[in-house]
């Protein structure tokens, strides 16, 4: 038997030949002939091999295609020179209407049914670990002598035909410092399945526990290491399973075949398309991954909706990156609820202002583009109005549909968690993310202050109590919308707010958000995040992590996306439907109805023209 001291150097047809031999001591091929690409197997009958095909087109990110032989085609010369499919393999599966039969060293004794069976060699992620240590990361598996960790997710691929499964993936515990290095090194490695899929909890993905893989050997994750998970080729194996064809064959998980190809044709990337980290939730953990070009986007939104038109001191509650974390982790979710509703006008009927609402349902709008589930939760004395104003922004086409509209009172100790979760049970939250926009909030009394020092509790119900809850259910992630730091989620800066905004020692919210969005208008910040959602939607590296590298590109949706954003004939609209309903504007004490000499509705409508 030959040991592993030097297969790590030796070249692919060497090791090809020690492995035909049946002369190696090894269980996996991790590790081995370095810089060469490796490939997973799946050998299958030619009746089903234009569907198979076409299923690895349909999730690249798994089965990115190396070569599909003719049926009885043993070679493989556009991969490597003298080699033989039925033997060059450390291990094979026999399946037999998708139960595994067996394991062998060979498959020559099935030569005769080889002669009308094809074989797809498919990318492993074997083929990047050099590069991964070459930017300085550490690749634990290799560093523990064991086959990766590989797992079956809960993340469905797309189907085609008799072929359907759900994703399967490799991990490789990464030190948080060299998450981004990772991400760099393996992204432009296509044909080694390319960047990651998911970096954080296993959960997320439907994973109960890492150290039991489902395929491989589990890997000992070091303090300050982040689970880093990789579309894996298995997936094309669970694939065969579940279309039982009579008779099928496939590498062993690990045991891969390695070709002669150099793992170097790295294609050159522009600046913008250089993929970016960011941690988007602490429990559970989760990352996100968007291109740079995205993110500048965003940066610049961020800088316009900074501007203070009041002069009220905001620049010093500004905190740098909240919209875009935010924006991240409104992206991830599948299920929104979003709170407005300021009744600064308390001696008058309605109370409430008109910013807020149209901030609100933009956002809405843009979230119904998406498909996501969107809801309102509101002050019951106003559910009327809001009903009204929401019916109507579906007649001027700035909803597609109406918003279900809820209310929420505190009847017991658990009603906010009855509330945000099914049966109050935590591990089943109906909302992933909560968005207060220019919400009242809570001070540190138990108050709500509108920026005059105005006591207005009386006409607020406790929606404080879903965000102060929802810090206690993993999974669900908040963001406050605010211009004067007395809006629900400004807790996070309220500091700031004592030590710079008017009246802030009494006025301040005491209740914090994940990501606190400080805009001079809070309309502006909803306008903003609408914005934002659209551009993650059209990143295409946010897009391929969005969906697990698995079915197809949504860039086809892209006119419905744009089609829900702001623009300043919707606004015009919703701000003059506003007024028919009493509304009015909130900010005239400090802007005296003018900003730069334009009425307030128009500066919605010139920083909108900024922001598009």
């Amino acid at each position: 038997m030959i040991l592993t001291g030097g297969l790590k150097s030796l070249l692919p047809h060497v090791l090809r030949r020690i492995i035909r031999c049946n002369r190696l001591s090894i269980s996996n091929t991790s590790g081995m002939a370095e810089g060469y690409k490796q490939a997973n197997v799946i050998i299958l009958h030619k009746s089903l091999a234009d569907d198979f095909e076409k299923f690895c087109h349909a999730n690249d990110g798994p089965l990115p295609l190396l070569h599909r032989s003719k049926p009885g085609d043993w070679k493989c010369p556009s991969l490597s020179s003298d080699s033989d499919i039925r033997t060059d393999c450390l291990q094979y599966r026999i399946y037999q209407h998708g139960a595994c039969t067996g394991s062998l060293k060979s498959l020559k004794d099935y030569s005769e049914q080889l002669k009308d069976m094809v074989t797809f060699y498919l990318g492993c992620s074997f083929s990047f670990e050099k590069a991964v240590q070459n930017a300085g990361v550490p690749v634990r598996n290799v560093e523990q002598k064991c086959n990766v960790s590989m797992y079956k997710t809960g993340v469905p691929c797309y189907s085609v035909s008799a072929f359907c499964c759900n994703l399967v993936v490799t991990t490789r515990p990464i030190p948080e410092s060299k998450l981004e290095a990772a991400v760099l090194a393996t992204s432009e490695l296509k044909e080694a399945h390319g960047a990651p899929v998911h970096i954080g909890h296993p959960g997320l993905l439907g994973i109960q526990d890492l150290s039991k893989p489902d395929f491989g050997d589990p890997v000992h994750l070091h303090p300050g290491d982040v689970p880093v998970f990789w579309a894996c080729g298995v997936t094309g194996v669970e694939a065969v399973i579940n279309c039982r064809a009579p008779l099928a064959f496939t590498h062993s998980p690990g045991c891969m075949f390695v070709t002669d190809l150099k793992n170097d044709s790295v294609t050159v990337r522009s600046s913008g398309q250089v993929p970016q980290v960011y941690c988007i939730s602490q429990d559970p953990l989760h990352y996100s991954v968007v291109s740079a070009e995205a993110v500048q986007k965003i940066k610049t939104l961020e800088t316009l909706i900074g501007i203070d038109p009041g002069d009220r001191g905001i620049i010093h509650l500004l905190r740098q990156d909240e919209l875009l974390k935010a924006c991240l982790a409104i992206s991830h979710a599948q299920s929104v609820l979003i709170t407005t509703g300021f009744p600064t006008h308390f001696t008058y009927e309605p109370p409430e202002e008109n910013d807020g609402p149209p901030g609100a349902l933009a956002i809405a709008a843009i979230l119904q583009a998406l498909e996501k589930e969107v809801a309102i939760v509101t002050d019951q004395r106003a559910m009327n109005l809001n009903k009204k104003i929401i019916g109507e922004a579906v007649q001027l086409g700035i909803l597609k549909r109406p918003v279900p509209l809820l209310s929420y009172q505190r009847e017991s100790a658990d009603s906010a968690l009855m509330f945000l979760c099914e049966n109050g049970n935590p591990g089943r939250p109906r909302f992933d993310h909560l968005i207060a926009i220019e919400r009242a909030g809570m001070a540190a009394d138990g108050n709500y202050y509108n920026a005059r020092k105005v006591n207005i509790k009386h006409l607020v119900d406790p929606i404080d109590e879903l965000f102060l809850t929802a810090q206690t259910i993993p999974g669900i992630t908040t963001t406050g919308v605010g211009d004067g730091g007395n809006e629900l989620g400004m807790g996070k800066v309220k500091d700031a707010v004592k030590k710079h905004i008017k009246h802030g020692d009494v006025i301040a919210c005491d209740v914090e958000a994940d990501f606190t969005i400080v805009a001079g208008v809070s309309n502006w910040g909803g306008y903003a995040i609408a914005c934002a959602l659209y551009i993650l939607s059209t990143c295409e590296i946010h897009d391929r992590y969005l969906r697990k590298a698995v079915g197809f590109p949504q860039l086809s949706k892209k006119m419905v996306w744009l089609e829900a954003l702001p623009s300043v004939t919707k606004e015009e609209k919703l701000l003059k439907t506003l007024v028919r309903h009493g509304v009015r504007s909130g900010k005239t004490a400090s802007l005296e109805m003018e900003v730069d000499g334009l009425p307030f509705y128009n500066t919605h409508s010139l920083m909108i023209e900024k922001l598009q």
